[in-house]
């Protein structure tokens, strides 16, 4: 059956885009994960890949086109099938294809069930496509409640999705009459999260069948919470009367992000009365607990007796599952093979203290790596480029994403023109960006367009590691520490700085020859870094 693809919301701001280029054309054959096209949002060219597999049968918008957020795109299906009846507008977009649709106005809502009255002036807002590769989405936390009156620009809500954190505004004013997710569920792309509309408005079957239409919601926050302690004692329990747990199971409820919020504020929850769905802890808790002034320590939880097997169970976050899903597919997709080298980092140690000793100026080694790297790069664009089914990208330019860990896993911030820019600019944009990722607030424009990785573990007295290529990129660099260790220098022995670093590359578009030339001029710029100023 036909599937129809429609314009992508690529950023929580986005109305409309552009379509740069198109990477298929119509008859080509398209597997789940292909780029389709390259999509100008308002706030940078992203790649937009396909959920679905079949052949292309239909472009909707042309190339240097736009087209608002929503609106037919493109049309797969099985080779040589019938589609005119969806060009000819005879069968409505979700009836085509209730997974692939977004009914976020009257209009669509209505053709999703037209037998159903919408009142004037409701809205139906669905779970936002926040990045790029967004699939689903976890409601981090509420900002309003059923009830609230809602303006246009306001926060709704924090969403959770596959790389940070986000704000999502409401584009439309009303009150908001009912919300389709818990603090702390999770839910498919395009899956009703909330409507908005006049105060008073019945939209108990709108919503009922809307949940109808869509079974993306899972219910794994209600299924399977988080267990944060084990009650073995009926004295316990006693103890806590307020605290309310499923009796099936024991288990105390709490959001991910009520649990992230006590851990960093060092409360136990098992102090905490619940306000949420069957005594769920969630935020607003966390926010409004007080300390009792009594002896806590007498009527403590008790837990597994020491030498009795324990865990905690912590869900996936939308983050790690995102890693998963990527590393996997570069790690057996993607040919890898690695290139080691040790330089000789005298002279850099040098520069660096030179460099530091201009007042109001500071820079890392990890800074002159990028730099050294986007100069190579320049030299070496095999190196610099991305492997597509049907054809190899020769980048021109030079963006150096630096993997930046943070709590729930690895996010890649990038470095635009790194070549462009000068050592203190690179340190303050990735100073910048580390903060940012710590605290998920790195919007999608921030890591996507990378041509080149950089992975620095020296930090932390790795002399030597492998990474994973993050593609479509070709290659990425592993940099370990600065090792003090006896050289031989002159044919004599001698105490000397050096690093180990390894490239790891793409077989299908850098030789061995080619990343061995890279490697060869990069280690003359790290080795003479004043040629890097010139």
């Amino acid at each position: 059956m036909a599937i129809i693809v429609n314009m992508p919301r690529l950023s929580d701001t986005m109305e409309e885009g552009v379509v740069a280029k198109w990477l298929k054309q119509v008859g080509d054959k398209i597997e789940e994960g292909d780029i389709l096209a390259e999509i100008e949002t308002d706030k940078a060219t992203m790649e937009f890949e396909s959920f679905n597999e079949g052949t292309l049968l239909h472009i909707g918008v042309q190339e240097g086109e736009t087209s608002p957020v929503d609106t037919l795109l493109a049309i797969i299906g099985e080779d040589g099938e019938d589609i005119s009846e969806l060009l000819n507008g005879a069968v409505t977009t979700s009836e085509a294809s209730v997974e692939d649709v977004i009914p976020s106005a009257v209009e669509e809502s209505q053709e999703t069930n037209e037998s159903q009255e919408i009142p004037e002036g409701v809205i139906v807002v669905t779970m936002p496509r926040l990045s790029d590769t967004m699939e689903e989405g976890t409601v981090a936390s509420w900002l309003k409640n059923v009830g609230d009156t809602v303006e246009e620009g306001e926060i709704l809500a924090e969403i959770e999705t596959d790389k940070a954190t986000m704000e999502f505004e409401s584009f439309n004013a009303g009150t908001l009459l009912f919300v389709g997710l818990n603090e702390g569920e999770t839910a498919k792309v395009d899956s009703l999260l909330a409507i908005i509309g006049p105060a008073g408005t019945d939209v108990s079957d709108i919503a009922k069948n809307f949940t109808t239409k869509s079974s993306d919601v899972k219910a794994e926050a209600k299924e399977t919470p988080k267990v944060e302690a084990v009650i073995t004692s009926s004295e316990a329990e006693k103890s806590q009367p307020k605290i309310q747990t499923n009796t099936a199971n024991g288990r105390l409820f709490i959001s991910p992000l009520a649990k992230k919020m006590a851990e960093e504020k060092g409360i136990n929850i098992s102090h905490i009365t619940g306000s949420g769905e069957n005594g769920r802890v969630i935020k607003r808790d966390i926010e409004n607990y007080v300390p009792a002034a009594s002896n806590q320590s007498a009527t403590a939880v008790k837990f597994v007796a020491t030498g009795q097997e324990d865990f905690d169970e912590k869900p996936n976050s939308q983050m790690r599952k995102a890693i998963a899903k990527s590393l996997t597919k570069s790690k057996f997709s993607a040919p890898h093979y690695y290139l080691n080298v040790e330089f000789d980092m005298e002279n850099a140690i040098a520069f660096r203290a030179q460099f530091n000793s201009i007042p109001d100026t500071k820079i890392s080694y990890n800074d002159m790596i990028v730099k050294a790297c986007a100069l190579a790069l320049r030299q070496h664009p095999q190196v610099n480029s991305q492997w597509f089914d049907d054809k190899m990208k020769l980048n021109n330019h030079v963006h150096i994403g630096v993997a930046v860990a943070v709590e729930d896993g690895l996010v890649v911030p990038v470095v635009k023109f790194a070549n462009e820019q000068s050592l203190p600019q690179i340190g303050a944009a990735v100073r910048e960006y580390a903060g940012k990722s710590r605290s998920k607030k790195l919007t999608p424009d921030e890591m996507s367009g990378s041509t080149f990785t950089i992975s620095n573990l020296g930090m932390f007295g790795i002399e030597s590691f492998t990474s994973i290529i993050n593609q479509p990129n070709s290659a990425i660099l592993s940099v370990g520490a600065i090792v003090q260790k006896p050289v031989v220098k002159n044919g004599e022995l001698a105490v000397g700085n050096t690093m180990k670093l390894t490239l790891a590359c793409d077989h299908r578009t850098v030789d061995g020859a080619t990343g061995s030339l890279f490697l060869q001029t990069l280690k003359g710029f790290i080795e003479n870094p004043v040629t890097m100023l010139v």
